[in-house]
């Protein structure tokens, strides 16, 4: 199975998890490949970072093929730059990403201009490839909502308006710029989100979007369990969305799933940090998916096949966890970490 959405940590976050743990956990969920975030600490932004990174992740001995996203600035140099990296080294450098607002990393573009002038920096560049984005509008997120001892608060705080906004903002930046890439709606939220890419999709634009397990498994209610940590960017959202984002899924509207993978201490947590690990939530998605009657084909597109083809990546055999499995290795991954909002919580849909 191929996840395209993870953070591995390491280098100064090793206290969170290494390359090797992230690798190592993943294959035993049945993940093969992997496609690693830039907000790391340094950031992937540059070409000594990233030759660092792949170095070491190749360094690490597990049977997963790794792949990395640079990250964008509004630095035109930069994005010159990275865009000279993804055309010699991919697909080990698997394609762009802009996070157009903050979360964890601090790496967000929270200016409509500096957005505008990546679009722009890129068309001028010819980049064609995929450019991946964390969609949350800055001005319209509400942190004076935000309540430390209630994570359910975070969804009023980072509102389904603020994802809904954004994702028009660089559908339309991205045309306007003349972008030729493809864009990824990262880990949508809101069915309001996916009516936004199919439209954009019937009119021409190269675009996808990807569901992760915690949105499509858990809601707000879960949230207010505070010892479950399901605080995350974007947050969770009514169980409305999530029933809705579980029956798109299921309906083959939504083009993969994705899991976010974030982990953090659980002092990290308890100090409100956002991200969840996600490799258990993988298993247990597939698992309600199955029991909901998803069929392999639509298993396959979701889980690999769909991600082959956005990338134009070989073709090779996508290959799923049985049925009988999934539970057991579900348990065994989310003993892995220090805290796991799926370890403890069974979600059907």
């Amino acid at each position: 199975m191929i996840d395209m959405h993870v953070h591995l940590r390491d280098w100064s976050q090793r206290d969170k998890e290494t390359l090797a743990h992230g690798m190592g956990v993943a294959l035993g969920c049945g993940v093969d490949e992997l496609f690693d975030m830039p907000n790391t600490a340094p950031p992937l932004t540059g070409r000594v970072a990233i030759l660092k990174r792949l170095e070491d992740a190749s360094q690490c001995n597990v049977a997963v093929r790794y792949h990395l996203w640079a990250g964008v600035t509004s630095d035109y140099d930069q994005l010159m730059e990275v865009v000279k990296l993804h055309q010699e080294l991919f697909p080990r450098v698997i394609g762009l990403k802009m996070f157009a607002g903050h979360s964890t990393g601090n790496m967000g573009l929270t200016e409509e201009e500096d957005q505008k002038h990546v679009y722009q920096a890129l068309a001028q560049a010819d980049y064609q490839g995929v450019l991946a984005l964390h969609c949350e509008k800055e001005s319209l997120l509400r942190p004076d909502l935000e309540k430390s001892d209630d994570f359910s608060s975070h969804s009023l705080a980072r509102p389904v308006a603020a994802e809904v906004a954004s994702v028009k903002d660089q559908i339309r930046f991205a045309s306007e710029a003349g972008f030729k890439g493809h864009l990824h709606i990262c880990h949508l939220s809101s069915i309001e989100t996916l009516l936004l890419v199919e439209d954009a999709r019937a009119r021409g634009v190269r675009i996808s979007c990807g569901l992760t397990p915690h949105h499509a498994l858990l809601s707000t209610v879960d949230a207010q369990q505070r010892g479950l940590y399901a605080k995350m960017n974007p947050p969770l959202r009514s169980e409305t969305e999530r029933s809705a984002l579980f029956a798109a899924l299921l309906a083959g509207r939504i083009d993969w799933i994705e899991t976010d993978h974030a982990p953090h201490t659980l002092a990290d947590k308890e100090g409100g940090a956002s991200g969840i690990p996600g490799f258990s939530g993988l298993l247990l998605l597939v698992k309600a998916l199955v029991e909901a009657g998803a069929s392999e084909k639509l298993l396959m597109r979701l889980l690999g096949q769909r991600v082959l083809e956005v990338f134009g990546l070989e073709e090779r055999t996508i290959t799923i966890v049985p049925y009988d499995e999934l539970s057991l290795r579900s348990l065994a991954a989310a003993k892995e970490y220090p805290f796991d909002s799926f370890a403890n919580l069974r979600c059907s849909p």
